[in-house]
């Protein structure tokens, strides 16, 4: 069992740790040490429950249900857009903020809708976590695909706790204005790619 949850774990971590909208989030709220637990405990649980689902088989009514992905698919999209044009703006004026958080650091209500709204209106994540690591899971039988499940729920957890704490050490770097013009303006980019592959997919 701990062999199947190894390969979980692994399986969980090639897919969250691609570059996408809500490791650019975590990181961005990690560097202004802004409300980072809450931000890293949302996007843990999110996956937990979103594996959960999977390996439980709404994986196999997502796939009967196309409609429920088109919809996700267009309010995701037009989310990143807006996200992309507000990360844009703050790379054009030059905002910078400092370490410790200042008058530029959003509230937790305003951390946790993004969070969950990058999380949850994220096409892609019913595609990666909740279909394909469910069908990874269901092959490991019945009682194996729980082990599964948690070797990818922990897969999760270790990946943005270390990239939300671990991003203070990167602090030094973002002390500098243009650092994080630098950081907005490749958000901006990300987010919009990834609003036109939605749109194009």
């Amino acid at each position: 069992m701990i062999t199947t949850a190894a390969t979980g774990l692994a399986a969980g971590l090639t897919l969250i740790v691609a570059i996408g909208s809500q490791n650019a989030f975590v990181l961005r709220q990690g560097l202004r040490r802004s409300h980072v637990l809450l931000v890293v405990a949302v996007c843990a649980l999110s996956d937990l429950v979103l594996i959960l689902l999977g390996v439980g088989g709404l994986g196999a009514v997502i796939e009967r249900a196309p409609v429920v992905l088109e919809v996700v698919r267009w309010a995701g999209a037009a989310f990143l857009a807006g996200y992309a044009v507000l990360a844009a703006r703050r790379a054009l004026r030059g905002e910078h903020l400092d370490a410790d958080g200042g008058p530029a650091t959003m509230s937790w209500r305003a951390a946790l809708g993004t969070c969950l709204a990058l999380t949850w209106l994220n096409p892609h994540v019913y595609l990666d976590t909740v279909l394909l690591l469910g069908t990874l899971a269901t092959t490991h039988g019945v009682p194996g695909k729980w082990w599964f499940a948690g070797g990818a729920a922990l897969g999760s957890l270790v990946w943005f706790t270390a990239l939300g704490i671990g991003a203070r050490y990167l602090a030094p770097l973002f002390a500098r204005p243009r650092a994080w013009r630098i950081l907005d303006a490749l958000i901006a980019v990300v987010m919009l790619l990834l609003a036109v592959m939605l749109v194009l997919r």
